[in-house]
């Protein structure tokens, strides 16, 4: 039964084809924002260029921790930088359809896609 317990919530380095980035486990509502806010923060202040945020291994997200990313957003389109949020089908995909949020974020469903995507295709 130990299976069905949500994962501990988690923030890691998470870089992506030399994109600096950072991979959220476990669930993210109000009482992990202030963790969440503070990681993504000093990830963001720390490097240049691209942002991944990879939330593959996220189990459930709140609106709040919706307003966490796009707070993270904000914050790298003030710099004219991109990010690109690694987020395969499933529920959490589902608050961003539901939200309309969606539309603003570069949404991947695997690492590989997000992969793709930052490399041109011809190479250069």
């Amino acid at each position: 039964m130990t299976d069905d317990l949500p994962q501990a919530f988690q923030v890691h380095d998470a870089e992506l084809r030399d994109a600096p980035g950072v991979a959220i486990r476990g669930e993210i509502d109000i009482n992990v924002v202030p963790d969440l806010e503070a990681a993504l923060d000093a990830a963001i202040r720390e490097s240049a260029g691209a942002f991944i945020i990879d939330l593959s291994d996220v189990d459930f997200i709140d609106s709040s921790g919706l307003h966490v990313l796009l707070r993270a957003r904000a914050l790298l389109g003030r710099e004219d930088r991109a990010l690109a949020v690694i987020c395969p089908f499933g529920p959490v995909r589902q608050l961003f359809e539901l939200s309309g949020t969606y539309e603003l974020f570069a949404l991947y469903a695997s690492r590989e896609d997000a992969a793709a995507a930052l490399v041109p295709a011809d190479g250069a």
